[in-house]
Order: structure tokens, then C-alpha cells, then sequence
């Protein structure tokens, strides 16, 4: 037994899924080499990976690589972040079956398939229209129905939804967005990478607390792309 999930189990939930085609062999291996043997303990996790197809998430001439363990180029000078990377940030993340959770930087759409897994509802912000576009059409087409979309600047949070029990940033500013904070319910939890593209960036969570207070944890050296402003 490897986790709380077996490889058999993984091998036979697959199977029934693809059948032996060649998304069987990559998906079973990203999540025994890279995910349950790098710790992540997570169940619900581990269940949401093996659901969301990553394959459908990447440019057709990607699809070979989706699960391989490094980012991908998905078009606009912008990444799909490893699958460990989403993994681990889910998982320190907290998030619950009952939270709102906001994501800064829709990407792929692939974090907020896992996330819509996890929690009742997920906002996402995109500012690159033509990837805001691309992600909506693959999760709307692929039936996930607990998102919404919204195309605009990611330091300005979604006002009009906050608070949110999660917040999570999946591209780094140089700073922590005192506007994201802001939008935390009390106790919320944000995961944000934070630091220069050209220098060493780190993953920190941030915990809020009464009033507009917080406190911060540096937990993982990182290297994401830049958040973009308007």
C-alpha cells in the first residue's frame, strides 16, 4: 500500500478509464513517481488528479508531455506548473469541501479543475484574454459547472465575490498583493509565490487574522513566471 490509495487501485481505476493506451502508462506514473512517493498525503488530492485529465489542458503538440514532471509552455510566454507543484500547493492550501476559493492566474485551467474537485466554488482571473478564452472552453467542454471566469487584473482580486475562505496565485509578484489579503474572510488562507523571475523566488503562505492583520510562512523555493499588471 502506497499512501491511503494502492497501485492497484490507480492501475484499475485507470485502466477502466483508458483502457492500456499511452494516457494509462503516464497518468499511473505521474501519480506514483511524482506525487505519492514525494509525500503529498492528501486523498482527496490524489482523487482529484487521477479524475481531472491533464492531457486536456495543454496544447495538442504537449499532450505527449502533459504528465511529464516539469512545466509546459501552454502558449502566450505562459506555463502549466508541475504536477507536484499543483499537488503541493492544493495540499497547503486546506482547502475544505464548503470554501470559496479564488485562484489568481487561470492559466491551463488546470488548477481550478483540481480545485473545483475540492471545494464548492472557484473563482478564476485570467488578464490574457486569448487564454482565458482557451481555458473556459476546455473546463466548460469537460462539464466542470462549480467555476466562474473572469478576464482582468489578478492584483485586484474579484471584489465583488470576497471574501473567499482560499486564495491561491499560481505567478509571482515581487511583493505580497495587500489587495488579495484584503479579500481573505478571517482565518483564510492565501498561497502565493513571491520574488524576481531572474532571482530566487519562494512559495509563502499567508494566514488571516483579526482585522488586517496576517502572518506569513516561506515554505518552498519556486520558480513561476512574473504576475502581470495591467
Amino acid at each position: 500500500m502506497i499512501n491511503k490509495i494502492s497501485l492497484s487501485t490507480i492501475l484499475f481505476l485507470l485502466s477502466c478509464k483508458y483502457g492500456n493506451n499511452d494516457y494509462f502508462l503516464l497518468k499511473k506514473n505521474m501519480l506514483e513517481d511524482q506525487i505519492i512517493a514525494r509525500g503529498i498525503k492528501s486523498q482527496a488530492i490524489i482523487d482529484a488528479m487521477l479524475e481531472v485529465d491533464r492531457h486536456m489542458f495543454v496544447p495538442d503538440h504537449q499532450k505527449k508531455n502533459a504528465y511529464s514532471d516539469r512545466p509546459l509552455p501552454i502558449g502566450y510566454n505562459q506555463t502549466i506548473s508541475q504536477p507536484y507543484i499543483v499537488a503541493y500547493m492544493t495540499e497547503k492550501l486546506k482547502v475544505e469541501r464548503n470554501h470559496k476559493v479564488l485562484e489568481i492566474g487561470t492559466g491551463s485551467g488546470y488548477q481550478a479543475a483540481i480545485l473545483s474537485k475540492l471545494c464548492k466554488y472557484v473563482y478564476t482571473i485570467e488578464i490574457i484574454p486569448e487564454l482565458a478564452q482557451i481555458a473556459s472552453k476546455a473546463l466548460t467542454d469537460q462539464g466542470f459547472n462549480n467555476i466562474s471566469f473572469k478576464t482582468g487584473d489578478g492584483y485586484n482580486g474579484w471584489v465583488e465575490e470576497a471574501p473567499f475562505d482560499r486564495i491561491i496565485v499560481t505567478a509571482a509578484p515581487d511583493k505580497i498583493p495587500e489587495k488579495l489579503i484584503d479579500q481573505l474572510k478571517p482565518d483564510g488562507r492565501m498561497i502565493i509565490p513571491v520574488g524576481d523571475p531572474l532571482s530566487m523566488q519562494y512559495l509563502w503562505v499567508v494566514t488571516k487574522q483579526e482585522g488586517a492583520r496576517y502572518k506569513k510562512q516561506k515554505i518552498l523555493p519556486v520558480r513561476f513566471v512574473p504576475m502581470v499588471k495591467e
